[in-house]
């Protein structure tokens, strides 16, 4: 599969948002989460039937991060099968699906509760994050994007 980084404001056919996921910042740090069989990682997942891409950014930050705070849209990856030869048109992910990166600046930190699949929190510098999370390099564009649009 292909993954192509998009600087966008603009979100795409809700129809082929995959997941959403965000870089949330408090007091100049970061949060990341270490999630069960995956390493460090941002907060984030799938949105649920009847949920907006918003709101189910607001819910996986909650769930995984114990954080709430107001949201702005960074950016997509888009994710392209076309070139992919395993792709299977009747399985769960559209042919180019979209995967969103929101800027949380976090309003409110709650006890960390360990209730889903993150087993803990950590606060990080910006600087220090590329040696920290365990995704594709594509995370550090979204990274980029949303210290450029700081509050």
């Amino acid at each position: 599969m292909k993954l192509t980084w998009i600087p966008v404001k603009v979100l795409p056919d809700p129809s082929k948002i995959t997941s959403v996921h965000g870089l949330c910042f408090e007091k100049g740090k970061m949060v990341v989460v270490h999630v069960k069989g995956r390493g460090f990682n941002n907060p984030g997942g799938h949105i649920e039937k009847g949920e907006t891409p918003e709101e189910a950014f607001h819910r996986e930050a909650y769930e995984e991060a114990s954080v709430r705070g107001n949201i702005q849209l960074v950016g997509m990856i888009e994710v392209s099968h076309e070139e992919n030869p395993l792709y299977d048109q009747n399985g769960k992910y559209p042919l180019i699906g979209y995967q969103l990166y929101y800027r949380m600046d976090i309003i409110e930190c709650l006890p960390f509760q360990r209730e889903h699949e993150t087993t803990c929190r950590i606060w990080v510098e910006p600087e220090e994050y590329p040696y920290i999370i365990d995704d594709h390099e594509l995370s550090l564009l979204a990274l980029k994007e949303a210290l450029r649009m700081k509050n």
